[in-house]
């Protein structure tokens, strides 16, 4: 939430205290906790808009008061990203592969204190935070040799003396519009092929995890000044929603890359569009598990617990459906429920946490709504639907925003109704049951998001049915493997109201590119192709 500095003052008059444990954490990432943070670098550090207050969801403290873009300081990044570029693009392919080792390396020696940061500002338990720098990490690996692989191809011409070449070069500036859920992982994605594509990326990240998004810069910025690159290469700029706007309709942005909701990603889609610009949409999942007689139980549960439970029920490929063949659903869920039973909320800076906070109080009346219409739908509750009480929680997180995972299985199966449509961004795992794959695989893709999806079984030929035309119509489409926690190797993004845009590994680089055509003659004639005759 954004709000002004004045406002701020008098709510917290005019000093707080900090707990030791944040300004431990802050101090080793380079960040001030008793003076007011910068949020802005375009090569150098400054913020004059509103204060943004950054909140640790286990605690409710306010961990710092963040200096956002003013419209001016907007319109200067911009501008420097552009100049940026203009300079980057004619660094060889190679030795931006270089300064990418070199970023990789400097992530990676923070991977404790960054991965702690994601623990303290969105709320991921330890071993979800340091997984998502290493996630960083890996990309950067990845793009590090894709640096030297970025290659066009040569087509055959059909006239003699000629030869078709088809060549990507730089593409311009990017504009990164980041969610809170991976505060540090989406970046890297975008940012480590653009930088080896040649471009300059511009990083608006969420309002509610401005830290994280300053401690990446601050690390990414000191690479690129010891290698004589300008800082708006990689340029920062927090704020809300005038920030976000600023860059989707900013002609100097070729192409945004943007995560969160379907409602704003339609938004910004037609935004971009409306000026020709390029867009990679990341939106709602929906995600659904389908689980055949067959299946390895003892396999199954726990990557559905895990689906369902991870970063709180807060990924954009969290389990939300879970769809039961008639054989085996009675003993999954009393087995499912067992494990949920035994789930306790903790600190998720503990190492034996596995349930962490929501991100935020808006995150926390999503879960209660998300509840209340499965009570007024007469859903039946198997698990959970409700806050922890204060004996549950430990004892730095009595003011957190800790709610109970659940498991329901509502009235009707129907796909159409609105409560298998729509995606409630919280831990709460709606149920139904099955009789035959072609029934599942109908309810599966019914809905109007398709980002990630994960079939239960040990047959071949539901492998095959599940896999092919007439299967699961997502973007990722697992056998064997949970919904949640994608590899960087492979391209990642969803189908539908996903957005259709891809990420990370595969083919994801070619979207960061300009592809020219070149058709060059080497011969001593001029032909026209097709035969066309047009002589003078």
């Amino acid at each position: 939430m954004i709000v002004s500095g004045r406002a701020i003052r008098a709510a917290l008059g005019s000093s707080r205290s900090l707990s030791t444990r944040a300004t431990n954490i802050l101090t080793a990432l380079d960040i001030r906790s008793d003076a007011d943070v910068c949020g802005v670098y375009d090569g150098e550090w400054k913020g004059s808009g509103d204060l943004v207050s950054s909140v640790c969801p286990t605690t409710n403290e306010v961990l710092a008061r963040v200096k956002t873009a003013s419209p001016e300081e907007l319109h200067v990044a911009l501008s420097k990203s552009r100049e940026a570029y203009n300079f980057f693009r004619s660094v060889p392919a190679p030795r931006r592969g270089e300064i990418l080792r070199q970023i990789r390396e400097a992530v990676a020696a923070k991977r404790t204190e960054l991965g702690a940061l994601i623990s303290l500002e969105m709320g991921k338990i330890k071993t979800e935070g340091i997984g998502e720098v290493q996630e960083f990490v890996d990309i950067c690996d990845y793009a590090v040799g894709l640096s030297r692989m970025m290659n066009g191809r040569l087509v055959a011409s059909e006239r003699p003396g000629h030869s078709i070449l088809e060549v990507p070069n730089p593409l311009g500036v990017v504009g990164v519009l980041s969610a809170f859920n991976f505060p540090m992982a989406v970046y890297g994605w975008n940012l480590a092929l653009s930088l080896a594509a040649g471009n300059a990326t511009l990083w608006k990240p969420s309002p509610t995890t401005p830290l994280c998004a300053i401690a990446v810069t601050t690390i990414i910025a000191r690479v690129l000044e010891q290698n004589g690159i300008p800082g708006a290469v990689a340029g920062l700029v927090t704020g809300g929603q005038h920030a976000g706007q600023a860059i989707a309709e900013s002609r100097d942005v070729e192409l945004v890359s943007f995560t969160g909701s379907e409602h704003v990603g339609r938004i910004v889609g037609k935004t971009v569009q409306s000026r020709f610009g390029k867009v990679i949409l990341e939106l709602g999942g929906n995600n659904a598990a389908i689980v055949m007689p067959d299946a390895d139980l003892a396999m199954a549960i726990p990557s559905v617990f895990f689906g369902a439970i991870g970063t709180a029920g807060q990924r954009c490929t969290s389990t939300r459906r879970l769809y039961l063949h008639r054989e085996i659903a009675d003993e999954f869920l009393d087995r499912l429920q067992k494990v949920y039973s035994a789930l306790k909320p903790g600190d998720p800076l503990d190492d034996g946490t596995l349930l962490g906070p929501v991100h935020s109080l808006t995150a926390v009346d999503t879960y209660r709504k998300g509840i209340q219409y499965l009570k007024d739908t007469d859903a039946k509750i198997i698990a959970g639907a409700a806050r922890y009480t204060a004996a549950d929680l430990p004892a730095a997180g009595q003011q957190g925003n800790f709610v109970q995972p659940t498991i329901a299985m509502p009235k009707s199966s129907d796909p159409s109704d609105a409560l298998w449509q729509t995606e409630c961004f919280a831990p709460i795992l709606n149920c139904a049951v099955f009789d035959n794959l072609e029934e599942a695989i109908h309810w599966n893709n019914a809905v109007p998001q398709g980002l990630s999806s994960s079939l239960w079984t040990r047959d071949l030929r539901n492998v095959g049915t599940w896999i092919g035309p007439a299967g699961s119509d997502a973007g990722i489409v697992n056998v064997n493997v949970g919904t949640s926690g994608a590899e960087i190797g492979a391209a990642f993004g969803g189908n539908k109201s996903t957005g259709w845009g891809r990420e990370s590994g595969g083919d994801a680089w070619k979207q960061y590119v300009r592809w020219s055509a070149c058709t060059v003659n080497f011969s001593d004639a001029a032909p026209l192709a097709q035969g066309v005759d047009f002589s003078v």
